[in-house]
């Protein structure tokens, strides 16, 4: 009779080698104030993509957190590789229009972990 082989779980990678990421945190500057997250989002994309192109993007990780938006604010929350957060700054940087309304995006703060990104940048206007 053979006998089964328990398999042992899957371990996870070292923290070493792990991708590193930061949490970019972004305010859109505008004349009136813009409700339509998808817009953002969209533009915020469409932006990365220029400067950055496919494999930019790709190599990057960029997530933007659609959940962090605070429509008040103006503010989210972009998670990005620790390697390309000034590229996407610069990214960021290029973008004049969202929704046919010229806006500034501007980086209000960095962080390496997202709670205190968003209690440091995400409460009031600094």
């Amino acid at each position: 009779m053979r006998q089964k082989r328990q398999m042992s779980p899957i371990k996870g990678l070292l923290p070493s080698l792990r991708e590193k990421k930061r949490y970019l945190v972004l305010e859109v500057v505008s004349d009136s104030q813009i409700n339509d997250f998808k817009a953002v989002s969209d533009a915020i994309w469409g932006g990365a993509l220029k400067y950055l192109g496919e494999f930019g993007v790709a190599e990057a990780g960029i997530v933007i957190l659609g959940e962090k938006w605070n429509p008040k604010l103006q503010r989210t929350v972009i998670r990005v590789n620790n390697k390309h957060v000034d590229k996407l700054k610069m990214a960021l940087s290029l973008i004049r229009n969202i929704d046919k309304q010229n806006v500034i995006i501007k980086s209000v703060g960095v962080s390496g972990i997202l709670k205190k990104a968003c209690d440091k940048f995400m409460t009031s206007k600094s």
